[in-house]
């Protein structure tokens, strides 16, 4: 039982998931900012609403001076890239709070949270394997 708690707690103290980003931005309760870690490629082509880019090689050199002293959530494409991982590891050693978004960008917009590229908003689609399609 301890294992178990202990192995949880640690891993929720982490992690955070698309949902609960979103519900904390909706809610206006976000107290972090949501760090897109993907390329200048990646994010072009469309991002979470409310992100900000900040591509992973760049993270020590830029974080301090570009997001000053915040908590801070990452991601990048999805659960099978460990890009926001290694931006969490990178954001860790400069002494940043740091959680993972699991699931990265393919949860959030699949599970149908605000998308948008350089010329504004993209259309919004739920899959209805990983979240509920309201009609």
């Amino acid at each position: 039982m301890t294992d178990a708690l202990a192995y949880f707690s640690a891993k929720l103290a982490h992690e955070t998931d698309a949902s609960d980003v979103y519900g904390a931005q909706r809610d206006g309760s976000a107290d972090f900012v949501l760090v897109d870690v993907r390329d200048d490629a990646a994010w072009a082509q469309g991002h979470a609403v409310g992100a900000v880019h900040l591509p992973r090689r760049d993270v020590a050199s830029r974080a301090r001076t570009e997001l000053g002293d915040v908590d801070v959530v990452v991601y990048c494409w999805s659960p099978g890239c460990n890009g926001g991982a290694k931006a969490a590891v990178e954001f860790a050693q400069l002494g940043y709070r740091v959680r993972e978004m699991i699931g990265g960008f393919e949860y959030w917009a699949r599970e149908g949270y605000p998308v948008e590229n350089a010329g504004g908003p993209l259309p919004r689609h739920h899959d209805p394997l990983v979240a509920i399609v309201r009609t």
